[in-house]
């Protein structure tokens, strides 16, 4: 395990950029006119995104934009949206937040595309949503969680996609509470908006029952001395709000000291394959194999889309997309998070109507009529450019499939109440958006 140990800290700090200035001020002016139509023709409008195609974040995340792509040719071999063809253009930042510049601001002034969508990550993006604002830019559907996008008054052109960190930490600190409840609790976080986000919300259920917090340097890959206080501390359960990596890690080292608490983690780090993928390479990279499915089992997580194990219309309809064009790529959490968001944007653009504009497309984004695929509903509105306001919670089996143990839930980012979501959700048959 001491070979293991060295191995996997140089394994993540290779894996891993950290959300560092994800804190950053970020607002900023509108800038062009909302009646701007740069990228678009009679017959494609021209979008654009940065992804992590090559670098530490690579792994896993660079298949996003793989799938989105497999979408936007779905829609586009069915007659487009609106009579266009949508030209995706994805630029490789390696998740270096000084790439993130230079690619971004090629896609605005070389490109010329109509908007940004699905940019990837907190370090990443927060460096370039004060830029498009002032450009006036559509910037939609950040890939993050960070409260920071949902700000329509500094920044009116940004919005979220996924579930903020506050929301889903009530979710969480609920769940333990009701579940748990009596069992002493400890946080481990990520030092950025993800941890003081994350415990915000789980403060609000289980603050009492906390006895330690440890928080994590992303660019300091060794978190034996947080394990250690958790398990000096005597905690029971182990909330981990951390990205993959980083859980993948903290598993290892718990496992390392012989502990073995109840681990809860957010969505950005709980997908089993994910995890399963990362705790065996980092384990062979020390010359050892390690049980994914016994270090996962019995891991609680939480989500906001649904699982591609499902019976769910959205995954029948993401799978005959992921079998017709990408037929090679294993269909995976993470897939469906690429697929589920080009959906998303393709709906917006189907909403601003065939006499396309910029302004047209934020006004449909803030009309409340966007629906699915995800398990409860946006946000959006002209108050409030957050994403997915709830997530359901699942378990870890010892196949390292998962099982629902609790309905998705629904909340915001104060003192509201954690209610079961909607019951109906729209089908992609409600919504007919190809062929149209």
């Amino acid at each position: 395990m001491r070979r293991v140990r060295s191995v996997v800290i140089f394994a993540v700090a290779l894996l891993l950029t950290s959300c560092a200035g994800a804190g950053e001020s970020t607002g900023g002016e509108t800038g062009a006119g909302a009646d701007a139509a740069p990228g678009v023709t009679d017959d494609s409008v021209v979008i654009g995104t940065h992804q992590p195609l090559t670098g530490p974040a690579a792994p896993g995340y660079s298949r996003i934009s793989v799938a989105a792509k497999a979408m936007y040719d779905y829609i586009n071999d069915n007659g487009g949206i609106n009579g266009r063809r949508i030209d995706y253009r994805v630029e490789d930042d390696g998740y270096n937040p000084t790439r993130t510049v230079e690619v971004v601001k090629k896609l605005v002034l070389q490109d010329e595309v109509f908007a940004i969508v699905g940019g990837l990550g907190t370090p990443t993006h927060s460096k370039v949503v004060r830029y498009l604002n002032q450009q006036g830019v559509p910037d939609l559907l950040v890939s993050s969680g960070a409260s920071q996008w949902d700000d329509p008054g500094n920044s009116p052109m940004t919005f979220g996609f996924q579930v903020d960190y506050e929301r889903e930490g009530k979710i969480q600190g609920k769940y333990i509470r009701d579940h748990l409840g009596g069992r002493k609790v400890g946080l481990m976080y990520q030092n950025d908006d993800v941890g003081r986000d994350a415990q915000a919300g789980l403060d609000r259920f289980i603050k009492a029952d906390v006895v330690s917090r440890q928080g994590y340097d992303p660019a300091n890959t060794d978190v034996l001395p947080q394990l250690s206080a958790l398990k000096d501390s005597g905690a029971e359960v182990v909330v981990c709000s951390c990205v993959p990596a980083f859980t993948a890690l903290t598993i290892l080292t718990a496992a390392r000291l012989g502990y073995r608490p109840r681990f809860v983690v957010s969505s950005i780090g709980a997908d089993p394959v994910t995890l399963t993928g990362l705790l065996r390479d980092f384990a062979r990279r020390g010359g050892a194999e390690v049980s994914a499915a016994a270090l996962l089992d019995g891991l609680i997580g939480t989500g906001y889309l649904p699982d591609v194990a499902s019976d769910d219309p959205w995954v029948a309809l993401f799978r005959q997309v992921h079998d017709r064009y990408i037929p090679n790529e294993p269909f995976t959490n993470t897939v469906a998070f690429g697929l589920a968001q080009a959906y998303t944007f393709a709906q917006a653009l189907k909403l601003a109507g065939r006499d396309l504009t910029r302004g047209k497309l934020v006004d449909a984004l803030e009309s409340g009529k966007i629906t699915g695929p995800g398990v409860t509903p946006f946000a959006f509105s002209a108050g409030s450019h957050a994403g997915y306001t709830g997530a359901f919670v699942f378990q870890v089996n010892p196949d390292t499939t998962t099982r629902q143990l609790q309905g998705p839930m629904v909340t915001d980012r104060g003192s509201g109440a954690v209610r079961p979501a909607p019951a109906h959700r729209s089908t992609p048959a409600d919504i007919a958006l190809v062929g149209t």
